[in-house]
């Protein structure tokens, strides 16, 4: 058996599971970024039932700042 074929094909290997993992992980971070700037998690309805549980009447203002917290978090 070749030694050195066998570690060069292994060296390959190794070598191609870690580039395909980087681009994936850039791939799937970016579709993530996409998806979460289209579909935001929260919106200005939940924000206001969030602060009326707590016991609070939100005004657009309060509203207005918590959005745009929550906007500059997602990028």
């Amino acid at each position: 058996m070749d030694w050195v074929a066998f570690l060069l094909d292994l060296l390959k290997v190794v070598v191609g599971l870690v580039i395909g993992g980087v681009i994936g992980f850039f791939l799937a971070r970016k579709y993530m970024k996409k998806y979460m700037k289209e579909n935001p998690p929260i919106n200005e309805k939940m924000i206001k039932a969030m602060m009326m549980q707590m016991g609070r009447t939100p005004s657009q203002k309060q509203v207005n700042q918590m959005m745009k917290v929550m906007n500059k978090n997602l990028e």
